[in-house]
């Protein structure tokens, strides 16, 4: 089981002067199942290298599980500080792709031509394609036979009321709820920051940071 886990370059939080990234439980909780379940994981980026962890995602109040033992775990920590650039990517090479979340991807990833080729080649060869929170904004230029990627399927991803919740509403390109309706998605949601995840076919998604272990869960049940 090869997964690639593709991860945000893009650290400045609109022109706010604040930094993002992506959020370290939306990586270090999914790693984990992925690591457990025996598969060989690669981690990519636009730029190669570090990526930046949102500050926030490491704050006092946000520490998991998972985050601690990412804390504890040397190696990695290596394969966080050493992603391979997207470009040097080919998605032959993977069973499968995930994005994690953050409000990082919303700037670079969501319009990423390189990204957005990987996930349509790995949709296309008939595998499956898994992203959570914010992370369902990658989709939005995605297409899958002439349409968009999530039109008619139903997703899920970070809520209007969740973005209104953290003061972003104004700040971020686009709202996930929003565009995932606009593109045609049947877009479903449980309460705010409760876990929520749906698999439609080989389409699977998360609404939020607590959602980000049961996605990776449904994926490696797809894979297997």
């Amino acid at each position: 089981m090869k997964i690639l886990m593709v991860l945000t370059s893009h650290d400045q939080l609109g022109n706010t002067g604040k930094l993002t990234g992506f959020w370290l439980e939306e990586f270090a909780a999914p790693y984990y199942v992925f690591k457990d379940a025996g598969a060989e994981i690669t981690v990519a980026s636009p730029k190669g290298g570090q990526p930046p962890i949102d500050p926030k995602s490491d704050e006092a109040d946000n520490q998991t599980e998972a985050m601690a033992r990412f804390k504890n775990d040397r190696a990695a920590q290596e394969a966080l500080a050493n992603t391979v650039k997207l470009r040097d990517v080919r998605a032959d090479d993977y069973d499968t792709v995930f994005y994690p979340g953050g409000h990082g991807p919303m700037w670079d990833l969501a319009d990423d031509p390189t990204s957005i080729a990987l996930i349509e080649a790995v949709y296309n060869a008939g595998k499956p394609v898994a992203a959570v929170c914010h992370a369902p904004a990658v989709l939005h230029r995605v297409t899958y036979e002439g349409q968009p990627i999530v039109k008619g399927k139903r997703v899920t991803g970070f809520t209007n009321s969740e973005e209104e919740a953290v003061h972003l509403t104004n700040i971020v390109p686009f709202l996930v709820e929003d565009e995932l309706k606009r593109l045609g998605g049947r877009y479903e949601k449980a309460g705010d920051w409760e876990s929520f995840v749906i698999v439609d076919g080989r389409l699977i998604t998360g609404q939020n940071p607590a959602s980000s272990t049961a996605v990776a869960q449904e994926l490696v049940r797809v894979l297997r």
